[in-house]
């Protein structure tokens, strides 16, 4: 049975890296919201965050994905790696065609043992750790899931839909990150993994202590090499016949291998002296893991217990030192908004840019294309993070489709009828850029947009209207300013709320 390990896990690991990259592409929009439960609910950070951050708005079953990730690392250990994370299976992907193309076979040993660079591991996990807390930009930067989901969106969805309308900054950060991703690869199998990747290193603590393992059973082992020369995690020292758990990601090259059955992929027995204190280590290995995951998790369920809850809403009032005017030529005004505005059913700002990991999935469903990459829209800790830009596009009325397909919780499902009484930003009229002011001339897009009728016309003169909003009815759509024909600097403008307003029915 242990050979068939590499078998299922290339099937099982086709399947998930086909069917997330088409999430991630999905050019016709026809993927349905059980999909993404179903094939996303697994990745680890991701869910970890929607618990988090669903508390008290609602936990759903697909907030739990990472326990179900937790649990088969005391099984089995890191087959996440292997199976259910995609840019673990990329780069498997590059791996194998990288021996092809560069006719590894020729160089007859690719792979060896290497000592683990723990110091380095550990560091970025404490990094990435802290980053969590302090929302600095390394927590979107390391994420895995997220990492491949910027390869897809940015790199080859834009090829797939022949879109390249796409703005060149924006590519910075994949480009970069592609690089090193398929340079380790390459050059060292699963070398990203095991020493730049948080989640690879937070599992390869768990798996130490694990119920079953990789293990060299030392009766019938040769100490042929095979077993090494074939482990892309390069954690099997046949020298001293054994395996270092904490990097090993199950992918069942080894176990394949063998000429002689020298492993077993089993649980321990405690017939050995050596693997009785093996286990004693693991025990106390699983332990102290639990404990610090589980005082990690309090920690986290603490903080957000501090928070103010999101569906309290309250009105804000527009900070004049965040609006920045200056003229521009026939007396235009350049008006920049007081806030940036969040999606519907994020609930403020500091919500969706804490749980967001930019990902970029939400910016591949939304069907208005309102959603767009960023950079410095939410500033140096957002970088990457989703933002709404009203002069490309407004926030349809009827869609909720970032709200369905948001691995993080930063953007939690709502209703059509929930979704429509969210006011998520005010629309502000600067009647020195209307164009009706400037040109004395007949305008009326932005009230004829708005689908709730904040924006009505009143008399102006000459027989001329002006617009007139009611800033308890507008829901910050930004149809009004997607509408408004002025450039550069638009009449209308939306002020995001930096918390989540419900309107009155």
């Amino acid at each position: 049975m242990q050979r068939y390990v590499k078998p299922f896990r290339l099937i099982v690991s086709v399947i998930v890296l086909a069917v997330v990259a088409y999430l991630f592409i999905d050019t016709g929009k026809k993927a349905l919201p059980a999909w993404f439960q179903c094939f996303i609910w697994l990745q680890f950070i991701p869910s970890l965050i929607k618990f988090v951050q669903s508390i008290g708005h609602g936990l759903s079953v697909v907030a739990f994905g990472f326990i179900v990730v937790i649990i088969l690392t005391l099984l089995l250990g890191r087959v996440y790696c292997s199976f259910i994370c995609p840019l673990g299976i990329f780069q498997d992907v590059v791996s194998r065609f990288s021996k092809a193309l560069l006719n590894i076979r020729k160089k007859k040993f690719r792979f060896f043992f290497s000592p683990p660079k723990s110091w380095l591991r550990y560091s970025i996990l404490v990094i990435f750790a802290l980053s969590f807390f302090t929302g600095s930009v390394f927590f979107d930067l390391l994420e895995p899931y997220s990492i491949f989901g910027r390869f897809i969106s940015h790199l080859l969805r834009p090829i797939v839909i022949a879109d390249i309308k796409i703005d060149l900054y924006t590519l910075i950060i994949p480009v970069l990150t592609l690089a090193l991703v398929i340079g380790l690869s390459v050059w060292k199998g699963r070398l990203y993994c095991n020493t730049v990747c948080p989640v690879g290193t937070l599992l390869g603590l768990m798996s130490k202590a694990s119920l079953y393992k990789i293990r060299f059973n030392r009766s019938v082992c040769k100490q042929c090499g095979k077993c090494m020369f074939v482990c892309k995690s390069q954690c099997i020292d046949v020298k001293n016949m054994q395996v270092d758990f904490s990097r090993c990601v199950g992918c069942g090259n080894c176990l394949k291998s063998c000429d002689y059955n020298a492993f077993l992929y089993s649980r321990a027995t405690a017939d050995n002296p050596k693997i009785r204190e093996e286990i004693a280590v693991s025990k106390r290995h699983f332990i102290f893991n639990g404990a610090l995951f589980i005082a990690t998790l309090g920690g986290l369920i603490t903080f957000k217990s501090f928070t103010k809850n999101f569906r309290h809403f309250r009105k804000r009032e527009l900070d004049p030192k965040c609006v920045r005017e200056r003229g521009i030529g026939r007396g235009q005004l350049e008006v920049l908004p007081a806030h940036a505005v969040s999606p519907p059913g994020s609930f403020s700002l500091s919500h969706f840019t804490g749980a967001c990991t930019a990902c970029n999935m939400c910016v591949n469903a939304c069907p208005k294309g309102v959603l767009k990459f960023s950079l410095f829209e939410h500033g140096i800790s957002g970088v990457m993070q989703p933002f709404m830009d009203y002069y490309a596009s407004f926030c349809d009325h009827e869609c909720t489709k970032c709200g369905e397909v948001c691995p993080s919780g930063a953007i939690l499902p709502l209703s059509v009828k929930e979704k429509q009484i969210t006011q998520i930003g005010v629309s502000r009229f600067e009647k020195q850029n209307c164009v009706i002011y400037i040109n004395e001339r007949t305008c009326g897009n932005c009230a004829v947009h708005c689908p709730t009728q904040a924006i009505r016309m009143v008399p102006y003169k000459d027989g001329l209207t002006l617009p007139e909003i009611t800033p308890d009815v507008c829901i910050g759509c930004g149809a009004c300013e997607w509408a408004c024909p002025v450039t550069p600097y638009k009449a209308i403008v939306i002020d995001g709320n930096s918390e989540h307003r419900i309107l009155r029915t």
